[in-house]
């Protein structure tokens, strides 16, 4: 499933670039970067997704990715969403409001983020789903 298309939301100048470069190079995959909240719900109504990544804390306003993942999936429910953060405890909170096991900036070119990247994709085991 080549040109899955992946919405970016919050990442700073700096890690933006390289989560674009994972998903392009390793999952030939589109990113598109959006820095609010009210720019990701609208591309999510416009647009069709095959996965959402929020910034643990958005970069332009320093907002709660948390909340804003939380609000995006149950906006749209049937495209999966992640949190970018390697903080433990808020990867067990966005996952207990609806998102896929995500990953942080420091982990980006590991196996383990491959597969889940694969999985969120619709490329990977379909036991290991979680939506």
């Amino acid at each position: 499933m080549s040109g899955s298309r992946v919405l970016s939301v919050g990442q700073c100048g700096f890690d933006g670039p390289q989560i674009e470069r994972l998903f392009q190079q390793e999952h030939a995959a589109r990113v598109e970067s959006v820095d609010s909240g009210e720019e990701a719900a609208e591309r999510l109504k416009d647009g069709q997704y095959d996965l959402v990544l929020v910034n643990r804390r958005l970069d332009s306003d320093g907002s709660s990715g948390i909340a804003l993942l939380a609000q995006l999936h149950a906006q749209s429910p049937e495209v999966p969403v992640m949190l970018v953060s390697d903080r433990t405890d808020a990867q067990d909170e966005a996952v207990a409001r609806g998102a896929l096991p995500g990953f942080g900036k420091s982990e980006l070119w590991t196996p383990e983020t491959a597969e889940k990247i694969r999985v969120a994709l619709g490329r990977g085991a379909a036991e290991d789903r979680l939506v």
